[in-house]
């Protein structure tokens, strides 16, 4: 059977997505050195003369930061170029697509926790997945440990790294600030796992990690991504670099209060926060209760179209502050797509004038439930290799 393929996005959490030119001479050995691995990991194979015109770096830095990746088992050389013309065939280059694998792992699910290791290339070579069975705080965390414990066993190659996309504040170090549903607060997650694993651990927020794997498919230089699991969390990318907030929270969406009208009691204490509305668990339940009794079809529908409203009330003054052009949804398409998402497109232009959400598209995400594994790769090659 043909192994399935993850295709690799552009991002970075906190930066822009890829080096894209030379910069200034203190900057330039280890930006340059991922440009060259950029230029190799979307382009390769090519020759040394290939990269310096690509990258427009001399061919003595290329020679340089060529024979330090070799030297590191990050780039290979695969041989001579087929070449008519005159004169020694050139050395094709490439990055070393089977030297290395990544495990990314997804904690958003409210019931299970995911993960896969793949190859460099985005193709999956194993899965895995723990039952979070109702977990939460330390016992949350060691099902987090087991799960990346299972997955690095399974690795047929040395690991570059392992990414995980949280639910939660996540600080830069990947430290879990506050994550209510999963009972954490202040875990040090990453540093947790790169103790246990031995390996680099990359730990970012799960929406904002799902938005660098839809970014790099749509290729909008702007885009908000919201992430319905088992809290709601947004991912937002502006000019193509991601918007984190010097509080690391932007885009907690879930928790902020929708109308003045009470509402089901959040997993933070409030009332009416968004993720009381719209959490897969909470919607859920709301579904069974409403479908008990009377017309279970209406019912479902009336739940969806509101739980469709509160989240098109959230997102109206973002799109109207940012005159953003796209909005996605990624969670359950049973219960997004459909009722849920027209109610949201209908609130937000009810709330919006129209020269602000003339050209907005709000769709579902293309990558299904892998979206959050895809972005967990692209960190950890960003974060190790500075590629995406």
């Amino acid at each position: 059977m043909a192994p399935e393929l993850l295709t690799a996005p552009s991002g970075a959490v906190g930066r822009a997505l890829r080096p894209t030119a030379k910069v200034l001479p203190e900057h330039a050995r280890s930006h340059n050195r991922s440009l060259v691995l950029q230029t190799l990991y979307t382009s390769g194979p090519l020759s040394r003369a290939d990269v310096a015109r690509e990258t427009g770096l001399t061919r003595v830095t290329v020679s340089d930061l060529v024979a330090e990746l070799i030297a590191e088992s990050l780039v290979v050389e695969l041989g001579t170029r087929e070449d008519a013309r005159p004169g020694k065939p050139a050395t094709l280059l490439d990055v070393d697509r089977a030297g290395f694998q990544i495990v990314g792992i997804d904690l958003s699910d409210h019931d299970l926790l995911r993960g896969a290791v793949v190859d460099l290339d985005g193709r999956i070579v194993a899965r895995a997945e723990v039952a979070l069975a109702g977990a939460s705080g330390g016992a949350a965390a060691d099902r987090v440990s087991e799960l990346a414990a299972r997955l690095t066993a399974l690795a047929t190659a040395p690991l570059l790294g392992v990414g995980i996309g949280s639910p939660g504040v996540v600080d830069p170090a990947g430290v879990v600030r506050s994550a209510p549903n999963l009972g954490w607060t202040d875990l040090p997650l990453q540093s947790r796992l790169a103790a246990e694993l031995a390996v680099p651990v990359h730990v970012a927020n799960d929406a904002n990690v799902a938005v660098l794997a839809e970014h790099g498919a749509s290729g909008a230089g702007d885009l908000l991504l919201v992430k319905v699991g088992h809290g709601v969390g947004a991912g937002l990318i502006i000019g193509g670099r991601p918007v984190i907030g010097p509080g690391f929270a932007a885009g907690e969406i879930g928790h902020v209060v929708v109308g003045t009208d009470g509402g089901p009691r959040c997993a933070c204490g409030k009332h009416g926060c968004l993720e009381a509305w719209l959490a897969v668990p909470r919607l859920a339940a709301q579904l069974d209760a409403a479908e008990s009794g009377g017309d279970a079809a209406v019912a479902r529908d009336e739940v969806l179209r509101e739980a469709g409203r509160r989240l098109g009330i959230i997102l109206a003054p973002v799109v109207g502050a940012l005159n953003l052009s796209e909005v996605v949804l990624s969670g359950p398409a049973e219960l997004l797509d459909g009722p849920l998402l027209e109610s949201t497109v209908d609130t937000i232009r009810n709330r919006t004038m129209a020269e602000q959400h003339r050209d907005l598209r709000v769709r579902m995400t293309t990558h299904g439930q892998d979206i959050v594994l895809r972005g967990a790769v692209v960190m950890v090659l960003s974060g190790q290799l500075g590629v995406s």
